[in-house]
């Protein structure tokens, strides 16, 4: 009896349900909200009513959902007989050194690094302990971020990257003699370099005292670095960190449609390394249309780099680190088969980090309230348990990307470039100087009759020395 009434029930509520939706005008219709929300999108009908309630401009963690770089068209090309795969036992060598023409180049077991995130302006202390203590049991570097030395992170850091930052946190000899490697962060892929900070209400004592604040002062992040007043400030600057401290000296930027120009100016300086940060990169909690609306997507950006050094003759003596949006080791690698010489990780190396450890935050608080500086859970983060997830996380990518080398036929993964690559789609190929899948490699050229291959460059710009790539050495064959 139950049931047949419960089945009535149900009946009538869905026919009167359908009738409703099939039989109303759209401006009373339930559907609408269905229609509605296809065409302004669940994201921006969220977003406008934060916007409404606050009436500030939002900060949203983790980066733009707008990811341009099609990684997935890319395909590595595997070898059977047209050169036989690596035989099985051989080791793949991973290391990369970053800055060859340092005094103190940065040498590193695996080419992932992590990427800048700043204590205080992004992340509490344990989740910094725990991600320093993770690259280092993977034989990697990690990054301050946009913050002074913090003397616990240090520590547990192998190898340690510290920015020579817009806030000038980092930027004294006494914190910059203790640096592996100097990046000067002009910008970053998802804020590019607008003016950021912490409001004086949200600092407290510890984090005052870190950043050598006065009561009462706002954490500010500058759009140009101290003393910083022209174009021709910058090459000055460059030389005078590599004089001094003997390491790589990097530049990060918002990668931006005038990468070419801002390369040569730091090429100026004798720069070591650079970081192409696409849109696609993450941030603790940027305006969503810095993050959205701003800057070059990964891909483009680092093909466009690439070839640049590439024509300016200096690929070899200046490293390129990939960062933006890059979450698999698929990515990792493609990257670097692109040209790039190691990789940054940010918004993933976390969520490996945390691993089980989100559920602290769930189900009433999202995850980040776990890492994030003013997060509500902070200091809930086991630093060990966080560390030993993120080496298993960067010993797992780098195995797999092992496994591709084999069947590359390759015992190295800095053998493997853009050869070794094709692309599904004709445009995207020419752009990133890779072969298109839908002809043979002896037709090649049948893709390019309406237009010149943008790869096609007699030599590097007079003036510059000549650097090439040496050609790939088949391994042996036991």
């Amino acid at each position: 009896m139950i049931s047949w009434l419960m089945h009535r029930m149900t009946n009538v509520v869905m026919d009167a349900i359908v009738n409703r939706v099939l039989q109303d005008p759209y401006t009373e219709n339930l559907f609408s909200f269905l229609t509605i929300a296809q065409k302004l999108t669940p994201r921006a009908i969220v977003e406008a009513g934060m916007r409404a309630e606050s009436g500030k401009p939002l900060e949203r963690p983790l980066g733009s959902p707008v990811v341009l770089s099609p990684w997935e068209k890319l395909l590595f090309n595997p070898v059977h007989l047209y050169r036989l795969p690596t035989p099985d036992g051989v080791q793949i060598a991973t290391e990369v050194t970053i800055g060859p023409r340092a005094r103190r180049p940065l040498s590193l077991e695996i080419p992932v690094l992590i990427s800048g995130m700043s204590y205080g302006g992004a992340l509490g202390l344990k989740a910094k302990l725990a991600l320093a203590r993770g690259a280092s049991l993977a034989g990697t570097a990690t990054n301050s971020g946009e913050a002074p030395l913090i003397e616990e992170e240090r520590k547990e850091a192998r190898f340690f990257i510290g920015q020579y930052n817009r806030g000038g946190w980092m930027n004294t000899p006494e914190q910059l003699q203790q640096l592996d490697a100097i990046e000067i962060q002009l910008g970053q892929g998802a804020q590019a370099a607008a003016p950021m900070g912490t409001r004086s209400w949200q600092i407290d004592e510890t984090f005052r005292k870190r950043f050598n604040l006065a009561k009462g002062e706002d954490a500010r992040i500058h759009t140009r670095l101290p003393g910083m007043n022209r174009v021709e400030d910058f090459p000055p600057l460059v030389r005078e960190l590599r004089e001094r401290y003997g390491v790589p000296v990097g530049l990060k930027t918002c990668a931006t449609h005038y990468l070419e120009h801002e390369i040569d100016v730091a090429l100026e300086g004798e720069i070591d390394y650079i970081v192409v940060d696409g849109a696609e990169a993450g941030t603790h909690g940027g305006p969503t249309i810095l993050q959205d609306d701003v800057g070059l997507p990964t891909l483009h950006a680092l093909a466009r780099t690439v070839r640049h050094l590439e024509r300016r003759g200096v690929k070899r003596d200046v490293s390129v680190i990939a960062a933006g949006g890059l979450t698999t080791p698929g990515h990792f690698l493609k990257a670097m088969a692109l040209g790039a010489d190691a990789v940054y990780i940010g918004s993933i190396a976390l969520v490996a980090m945390l691993q089980t450890q989100m559920n602290i935050a769930s189900p009433f608080e999202p995850p980040v309230q776990t890492a994030l500086y003013h997060g509500k859970f902070k200091e809930d983060i086991d630093v060990e348990k966080g560390a030993e997830h993120l080496a298993k996380f960067l010993k797992s990518c780098v195995e797999e990307m092992r496994m591709v080398a084999y069947a590359l036929g390759k015992t190295d993964l800095n053998q493997i470039d853009r050869s070794d690559l094709v692309c599904v789609d004709r445009e995207l190929a020419r752009l990133l100087g890779v072969d298109y899948a839908g002809l043979p490699r002896e037709e090649q050229h049948l893709a390019w009759t309406e237009e010149k291959n943008p790869w096609d460059f007699a030599g590097p710009i007079p003036g510059e020395p000549r650097s090439e790539r040496e050609p790939d050495a088949p391994p042996p064959v036991h």
